[in-house]
């Protein structure tokens, strides 16, 4: 049992780091865009934005599900 959570927290550990390795380097390779794009993200309505961020999350939740099986 201690095994199965220890591998359950290193899964995710490392989408973790994997999602901080990718916003880095966006930001760091394209700073004025991010810019635009958070200006942008100011004028979008919340009920846009939740829903898009459940979808992004469910989204990638079962792809990571589907590529652990």
């Amino acid at each position: 049992m201690a095994g199965q959570l220890i591998q359950i927290l290193t899964f995710a550990l490392i989408g973790f780091c994997l999602i901080l390795i990718v916003e880095g380097l966006v930001y760091a390779l394209f700073p004025d865009k991010m810019k635009v794009l958070l200006a942008r993200v100011v004028d979008t309505p919340v009920t846009a934005l939740r829903s898009g961020g459940i979808l992004a999350a469910v989204g990638g939740f079962g792809l990571l599900w589907i590529m652990r099986l």
